[in-house]
């Protein structure tokens, strides 16, 4: 005959469960249960080969709560059945972001790029909340830079600059020091000419397709054996208008054997129509013809900016290594980079800035404050702290595994600082009268705003009409198990034919508190 968990056993098991999962953010493992489970319970090891399918089963259920539900609702389930569990995982629990490795004695500098073809969605306040904490911990610099080079796939937009500049300054209390990508082209421009001296690159004529075959098929471009004169004369070409957009790119010269095929010569300057699609800014519109792709444009800043630390996605491992690439060229040491998963909100799914912009360009959404969007400005319009998005992300931490949480928990987050700085008032749903009788009531009370905060200053609340609302939910609970119950900082009651009769100002205590209004 089989085994079968008693009660009390099932209870234990699931408790175990909920507690890994919480452990491991949603990737619980049933091993590490059954080990532990084994090493208190020795007398469940006979029974191993029905524990096993048992516990698998469990910790997949719990690893799919915390995708759906959030870690605060497997607090919540552990807080009813095993609270020693969640208190003892309090205690362990990291208390804010881990330390940041290579800390030399110099200054710790630290960047948030973004691109400006639009505002800040809510997935960027986690770079910039990141950064900014390492920044202040170390008393470092914080770099606002706009990556804003690109004018064709992502065109930078005008207004953005000035508004996301506030953004930040909102979320992080600090005013960062500001770099424009696209008026430092010279330092661009001087790079790509030292790199091509150096034959560490080369201006490449293949068109994108045929340069995609020759890539994947692992074999050297003819251009790539040209004499440095002839790739500084093609570079020349490109900047004075002999060469069109698509005719030429210049190519970071790598090994086109390297087993990931992004790294292999990539492209590091194109040609952009900038008479017909000038930048933006006034200052630069149509100035420049010949613009760094993001790896070029970034890696060289972050060199000439002294950068220690890059914090990112670990979806730009490819920028990563392109750069590391570069850097080796120049005889520059990379900065220490450190990644995260990405994060996904229930109730957003996906979204793109690019197409956030084309929707409030077609009108689909009034602007960029919109509150049906994932955007930071949405977000302060709807009353957000900063300091919500802060607590969020940094208890999120660093960690490279992907996850998926409820828009609930950034929620509870804002309701715990708004709570403690916002003085009570009271609601009832489903309102019921009730008629007070004797008793010797005053005309008004006076109640705390805030049970923690003794200097709000108090409510008074004028009941000199004797008729007062319960909820009708709570007063039906209260008289299925009694006709007495407490009117919260009132009165004990007695229902009788309708009414509420007053049977003692102060409280007699073990009665139901019903809240009023």
């Amino acid at each position: 005959m089989s085994w079968q968990a008693d009660e009390e056993t099932s209870i234990l098991i699931r408790a175990y469960c909920l507690a890994n999962a919480l452990e491991y953010e949603g990737a619980g493992k049933a091993g590490s249960v059954i080990g532990r489970l084994m090493g208190e319970r020795a007398d469940l090891r006979q029974f191993g080969k029905d524990v096993s399918p048992l516990v698998a089963g469990l910790v997949a259920n719990a690893n799919s709560l915390f995708e759906e539900k959030g870690s605060d609702f497997i607090r919540d389930e552990l807080e009813l059945i095993a609270p020693h569990l969640l208190e003892k995982k309090v205690k362990e629990r990291r208390v804010g972001l881990p330390e940041l490795p290579d800390v030399g004695e110099g200054e710790v500098v630290l960047r948030f790029a973004p691109n400006p073809n639009g505002l800040l969605s809510f997935g960027h306040s986690r770079g910039i909340i990141i950064n900014s904490e390492y920044a202040k911990a170390h008393n470092g610099t914080l770099i606002l830079r706009f990556d804003d080079t690109d004018t064709i796939q992502k065109a930078p937009l005008l207004s953005a600059y000035e508004k996301i500049e506030e953004e930040v300054e909102w979320l992080t209390g600090l005013k960062p020091k500001i770099v424009v990508a696209s008026e430092r082209m010279e330092q661009y421009h001087d790079h790509a000419v030292q790199l091509l001296e150096r034959a560490g690159a080369y201006i490449c004529l293949c068109s994108g397709e045929k340069f995609k075959e020759i890539r994947k098929s692992k074999q050297e471009c003819s251009h790539r054996h040209q004499e440095i004169e002839e790739n500084l004369d093609l570079w020349m070409q490109m900047k004075d208008g002999r060469l069109n957009p698509g005719d030429a790119v210049m190519r970071v010269k790598t090994d086109m054997t390297l087993p990931n095929p992004a790294l292999r010569d990539w492209p590091a300057f194109r040609i952009q129509d900038t008479k017909t699609n000038p930048h933006p800014r006034p200052n630069i519109g149509s100035r420049w013809r010949v613009w760094p792709l993001l790896d070029f444009q970034s890696a060289v800043e972050d060199h000439l900016q002294n950068v220690t630390h890059i914090i990112r996605g670990k979806d730009l491992m490819d920028s990563t290594r392109k750069q590391v690439l570069l850097y080796e060229k120049f005889g520059w040491q990379y900065p220490t980079t450190i990644y995260w998963g990405r994060v996904k909100i229930h109730e957003y799914g996906g979204f793109s800035t690019s197409q956030i912009r084309k929707d409030i360009e077609s009108g689909k959404y009034s602007g960029w404050d919109d509150v049906r969007l994932p955007t930071i400005a949405a977000m302060r319009r709807k009353g957000m702290n900063a300091e919500a998005l802060k607590a969020f992300w940094i208890e999120l931490g660093l960690t490279q595994k992907d996850i998926s949480v409820p828009l609930s928990s950034l929620f509870s987050h804002d309701t715990k600082i708004i709570d403690m700085k916002c003085p009570r008032i009271s609601f009832v749903r489903e309102p019921k009268a009730l008629e007070l009788v004797s008793g010797g009531l005053p005309t008004s009370i006076t109640v705390p705003s805030h049970p923690e905060h003794s200097d709000f200053k108090p409510r008074e609340i004028d009941i000199s009409a004797k008729v007062i609302m319960v909820e009708k939910a709570d007063f039906d609970e209260a008289l299925s198990k009694s006709n007495k119950f407490r009117l919260k900082e009132l009165a004990d009651i007695e229902i009788t034919e309708g009414k509420a009769i007053i049977t003692s100002i102060d409280s007699a205590g073990g009665l139901k508190i019903v809240h009023w209004v």
